[in-house]
């Protein structure tokens, strides 16, 4: 049986007389990459933040394997007066990591993302893409067993997002995390995951499930298959009905 890292029962979260998330129920495998779709304010985010530990539950439970969590936001939370090199190695710091293990994987993750040339520069010097490359770089340092996107692509024009959809599959297919991911973006979502959850609007919940058929590593050229367009339509037609 495959290990869950994480699941929840019937978590539903409420703020004030706002109800944000009604009844969900999501089980992560080990290793899975699983995208969450659905209309602003379905709840997305929200159940990111109780993932994290961030946030709680109003009811039902949420239970995991691990504590060691990766968190990539929209924004890519750079601190402007840290180079690239000291922005990356911040959250292994904070956890009290030797410092000369710090610099070595910071370095090795540093290039991984393909920032090598710019380990000393300042975030104001950087792309949009290459700040969300040094974003995923910091928190890659740690080593997550469960990483948690927050539409991390959301903000960049159209060829920077595709491009940085390429980097995340090559990344994933290295390091094999288990992801939870929040996107608008139906091909994004179809593209990167092994399965895609859609939620209704507000109160979200769950109101259809797809297990993506396509192999890892996977070609971008899956993206004008008839299959893919299929895929991208069934989960559409769900998003039109519930939001």
């Amino acid at each position: 049986m495959t290990e869950k890292i994480i699941t929840f029962e019937n978590v539903s979260k409420s703020f004030g007389s706002i109800t944000a998330l009604e009844n969900v129920n999501i089980s992560v495998d080990h290793g899975e990459f699983m995208a969450l779709v659905g209309p602003s304010g379905c709840g997305k985010s929200t159940i990111l933040r109780i993932a994290s530990g961030l946030d709680s539950p109003s009811s039902g439970s949420i239970d995991t394997t691990t504590k060691k969590v990766g968190y990539v936001f929209q924004d890519s939370t750079l601190m402007p007066w840290r180079t690239v090199r000291k922005n990356d190695e911040l959250f292994a710091e904070l956890e009290f990591i030797d410092r000369e293990v710090i610099k070595k994987k910071a370095d090795d993750i540093i290039e991984l993302v393909g920032l090598q040339d710019f380990t000393d520069h300042y975030p104001i010097a950087l792309s949009g893409g290459m700040k969300m490359r040094a974003s995923l770089a910091r928190s890659l340092v740690l080593e997550p067993e469960l990483f948690l996107f927050d539409e991390p692509f959301g903000a960049l024009d159209l060829i920077t997002r595709g491009r940085l959809n390429v980097e995340l599959m090559q990344l994933y297919n290295s390091k094999k995390f288990t992801s939870l991911f929040v996107t608008h973006s139906v091909e994004e979502a179809l593209f990167l995951s092994s399965r895609v959850l859609v939620f209704s609007g507000r109160p979200g919940t769950i109101k259809g499930e797809f297990k993506i058929p396509f192999k890892y590593p996977r070609d971008t050229e899956i993206r004008y298959t008839s299959e893919f367009a299929e895929l991208s339509g069934d989960v559409g037609r769900i998003l039109e009905k519930f939001s």
